[in-house]
């Protein structure tokens, strides 16, 4: 019994990954917590509790906040863990954990205001450059 009730504090990796994609989205159009929770009747804390992924997003709910966030209801899920698969079983991916923080919503909504093509390939070898220099000095 203790397992399950251990097993029941720690959120589902899917509810993870869709309250990621809530928070990410919101932010790239700019949207606080208390505007997006005041468009769905809700508190602001209880938009934080589902973009953390510790209370689980209704069918319903998500609809709404597709409508509001004006993404279809399956952006939600792209990306998000499968059940049953073993090599990521539980692990959030890459992309979602980097959405989660700030630092990296506000490189994405930077990002998508580089209009110019070259400029984003130059900026991407600097990244892959710090990245790779990063990687080697932390061994």
């Amino acid at each position: 019994m203790l397992d399950t009730a251990q097993h029941a504090k720690k959120p589902n990796p899917v509810d993870i990954h869709v309250g990621a994609k809530i928070r990410a989205r919101r932010a790239v159009v700019g949207m606080s917590q208390e505007k997006l929770g005041d468009a769905l009747g809700i508190t602001f804390q209880q938009v934080q509790k589902y973009e953390k992924g510790t209370n689980r997003v209704g069918a319903s709910r998500l609809h709404r906040i597709a409508e509001v966030l004006s993404v279809p209801p399956s952006y939600f899920f792209d990306g998000s863990p499968s059940h049953g698969v073993t090599e990521n079983d539980g692990k959030q991916d890459d992309l979602t954990t980097f959405m989660q923080r700030p630092d990296g919503i506000r490189l994405a909504k930077l990002w998508l205001r580089v209009g110019d093509s070259e400029a984003r390939r130059k900026l991407l070898g600097v990244v892959e450059l710090v990245a790779n220099s990063s990687c080697s000095g932390d061994n």
